[in-house]
């Protein structure tokens, strides 16, 4: 029998907000360097008689996310008590967004995106508003808590379960990751646990619509993570079925070093959190002049984006897709083009070819990077005008890339500048021909390849210095009036 996966993801995102979820702490970014629980007050460390108040710019936030994914902003919502009892949520419910009468903050949207058989939507049934727990520290056999992240604004974001491989899964991922980069919801880094994917998958036979139980890996902290297991996941239900197992409704582990996942708990359902709705907060009314004025405020997103680069820069679309995957990357090369008068095209190449070899190298990120736009701008520049010709310009990029000095700089201090003088090139390549007179005579008896090594001669002479075109102009012509001696 022949099986098909059914996947779904939630993604939890958290908000860049200056305080928190329901009160004013501020949210910080914790490094391992911030004394545990001192960001923190009686509403998030849920003393008795604190009440909670809603941050409006997580409220323009998300429904921002939602217009984005093209999702519908009813005209109220409200918040609600999701109970369940971990040691780093104080409160011993979470305030989230699921009640039978009001929906989510975003509801009914969807993202495209692309596949091998082409564009694909998958839907996204709701985008919603929620608090972040604590994180708790094991040490030995105790387990500390620390609250500081408890209250951090979060969007939920819940697919369909529309996908039908880990490469869809990972293709839907990837493009919301960007589209909430975009629209300023964090920076995106999943290290610091910026960004979580949730995914649930069942599997069934080709041709069924039965929603068969599933598994939830929660937790994943990277695309690399999200593709293995869910690829793991599809085998093993496959595996275990085909054997004459069952699926029970689970809550999984991602365990990285083995590849495998592990069961954590039974997997709850709705009911099971006894959803109720929050009584220390309003009804949240939800102005619909106000969404049309974040609509407008909405900014260029990757699609966008993308159709622009290829129409005013020329680029392919191939080019314009690895340069809009990661904003900081496409304001980088935007930055770059405004620089100079470069062809777009040129210095998209120098971007996505030696500047990403180096910042994989090195395992920088953009952001990270030495190098200005415009400074890469100017080392173009040199090469185009022939300062210093490509092979030397590359080697000037990676000093750059350490250094910071700018390429000007860097090719003055080492004397790189290219040598196109055409009396001084004549005098050094009759030398080689003089030193290496075997060549010159299999050259002239046919063997015209010769040729390419004598140029190698001459421009290891010039220490890679010397102009290839005017060497290759002036070597041929050399050559050709010693076969007429």
């Amino acid at each position: 029998m022949e099986y098909e996966p059914v996947i779904g993801l939630e993604v939890h995102a958290q908000i860049h907000t200056k305080s928190k979820m329901f009160c004013s702490c501020p949210v910080v970014e914790d490094t391992g360097d911030l004394a545990p629980n001192t960001y923190v007050c009686p509403v998030c460390t849920a003393m008795p008689g604190a009440l909670p108040v809603i941050n409006r710019r997580a409220v323009e936030i998300a429904i921002m996310a939602g217009l984005a994914l093209h999702c519908q902003v009813p005209p109220a919502t409200r918040f609600a008590r999701k109970s369940y009892f971990y040691p780093d949520l104080p409160k011993g419910y979470q305030i989230s967004q699921y009640t039978p009468v009001f929906p989510p903050l975003t509801v009914n949207g969807y993202l495209e995106i692309e596949t091998e058989a082409g564009v694909k939507r998958v839907g996204v049934n709701r985008a919603h508003l929620e608090e972040d727990a604590g994180k708790l520290y094991h040490r030995g056999s105790a387990s500390l808590v620390d609250l500081n992240r408890a209250g951090v604004p979060l969007l939920e974001i819940v697919s369909e379960p529309d996908m039908r491989s880990a490469e869809e899964a990972l293709a839907y991922a990837t493009k919301l990751h960007a589209y909430l980069v975009y629209l300023g919801v964090n920076a995106g880094d999943m290290e610091k646990g910026m960004m979580r994917f949730e995914a649930n998958i069942s599997v069934r036979p080709i041709g069924s619509d039965v929603m068969n139980p599933r598994h939830e890996i929660k937790n994943l902290n990277s695309f690399r993570a999200l593709a293995r297991s869910v690829d793991y996941e599809i085998e093993y239900q496959i595996a275990t079925l085909e054997a004459g197992g069952a699926i029970t409704q689970q809550t999984m582990g991602w365990d990285d070093a083995r590849g495998v996942t592990v069961p954590q708990r039974g997997k709850e359902f709705a009911d099971d959190y006894r959803y109720f709705p929050e009584p220390d907060l309003p009804i949240l009314e939800i102005d619909q002049e106000w969404v049309e004025g974040l609509r407008s405020q909405l900014p260029e997103l990757p699609d966008a984006k993308r159709a622009r680069f290829t129409a005013n820069y020329g680029l392919s679309d191939y080019d314009a897709r690895v340069l809009v995957a990661d904003k900081r990357v496409a304001d980088y090369f935007e930055a770059a083009v405004a620089a100079s008068k470069i062809a777009p095209k040129t210095i998209a190449n120098w971007v996505t070819g030696e500047l990403f070899r180096l910042m994989k190298e090195n395992g920088q990120e953009i952001g990270a990077v030495k190098i200005s736009p415009s400074a890469l701008a100017e080392l173009i520049g040199l090469v185009k005008d022939d300062t210093i010709n490509l092979s030397t310009g590359k080697e000037v990029l990676e000093e750059m890339f350490a250094s910071g000095n700018s390429a000007r700089q860097i090719v003055e201090k080492r004397g790189l500048a290219q040598i196109s003088d055409t009396a001084s090139l004549e005098q050094i390549i009759a030398q080689v021909l003089d030193e290496n007179p075997e060549q010159v005579g299999k050259y002239l008896d046919g063997k015209v390849q010769i040729a390419g090594w004598l140029m190698g001669q001459v421009m290891r002479a010039t220490q890679g210095k010397a102009n290839p075109q005017v060497v290759q102009e002036l070597l041929r012509a050399q050559l050709e009036i010693q076969r007429g001696k």
